[in-house]
């Protein structure tokens, strides 16, 4: 098993611009936020940052807090846009903005793997707001997407409208993602590509309760069978844990041994503006059968 760091560049809508003290300064769109970020413990390029708005976080190290914003960012959220993918940014109560701007190498690394397939069909498991699911589809693939969230699906399915994707191959399902993926193993079913990021902890929209120590092993075990040796891919994150990439590449490796290809993990990065540093995000694991 190979450990690689894949970093994501600035691009038009989203860059790092500095980080450091615990905190980050972000720009989305045109609008700028300052986040907290454990991981920054150098001192930033520079002190005077000016920003939009600030998350602060709440006394529970595992959540909680608050955004105090300007009154020029919108309630609603704004546009922003990542190739042919168009979406709605907005400041959630988790702290983020309705994306994970850090997954941009991944997008990019998944429409490389599918690149010459006939029609592939690839997999988003906990989906979220679509953007991965858009980036795929944008380059061919019918898409099947699951989250376990109805608020969350309908507004991926509002970012493939803001698209022009509304007529894209995508079938857009809340489903508990362990039981979807389950059923579709029963169902002899396979996939040319899968894209997981499970959270820390989460329910399913009829009360299931999932552990990501405990759920996913056999969660890898199940997207192995739903994947062959004319499969392309599989791509798993995980944020906000206290796991290493060896950790979860060596899972990976062994439910993927008999396929041909390679495993990686490795960690997610982001470039920041002010200095060319790299600040980590999360962490991944992946199989490609080039």
């Amino acid at each position: 098993m190979t450990l690689v760091t894949l970093t994501g560049e600035p691009w038009a809508d989203y860059g790092l611009i500095d980080s450091g003290n615990g905190r980050k300064l972000e720009r989305y769109g045109r609008f700028r936020f300052i986040r907290p970020e454990p991981q920054a413990m150098w001192a930033p390029a520079k002190d005077d940052w000016k920003a939009d708005g600030e998350f602060i976080p709440g006394a529970d190290e595992d959540g909680g807090g608050r955004w105090q914003l300007s009154p020029e960012v919108p309630a609603g959220g704004w546009l922003l846009a990542w190739r042919e993918a168009k979406f709605t940014a907005s400041n959630t109560p988790f702290r983020h903005l309705g994306f994970f701007p850090d997954m941009a190498p991944v997008w990019d690394w998944m429409r490389g793997r599918i690149e010459g397939a006939a029609a592939p069909e690839c997999l988003n498991l906990f989906g979220y707001t679509g953007v991965g699911t858009l980036a795929l589809a944008a380059a061919g693939a019918r898409m099947v997407h699951v989250d376990a969230s109805k608020k969350s699906v309908e507004a991926a399915r509002g970012n493939a409208a803001l698209s022009g994707m509304a007529d894209k191959p995508v079938r857009w399902l809340v489903e508990d993602a362990g039981k979807f993926v389950a059923r579709e193993v029963r169902r002899g079913r396979r996939y040319d590509g899968i894209i997981l990021d499970p959270p820390k902890w989460g329910r399913g929209p009829n009360g299931e309760v999932w552990k990501l120590e405990e759920g996913l092993p056999g969660l890898i075990a199940d997207c192995r069978r739903l994947l062959d040796a004319d499969s392309r891919f599989l791509f798993l994150t995980v944020y906000a844990v206290r796991l290493s990439a060896i950790a979860i590449g060596e899972l990976v490796r062994q439910h993927f041994a008999d396929l041909p290809g390679k495993v990686e993990a490795g960690e997610l990065t982001v470039r920041e503006e002010a200095r060319g540093l790299e600040l980590p995000t999360a962490i991944f694991a992946r199989w490609s059968n080039d």
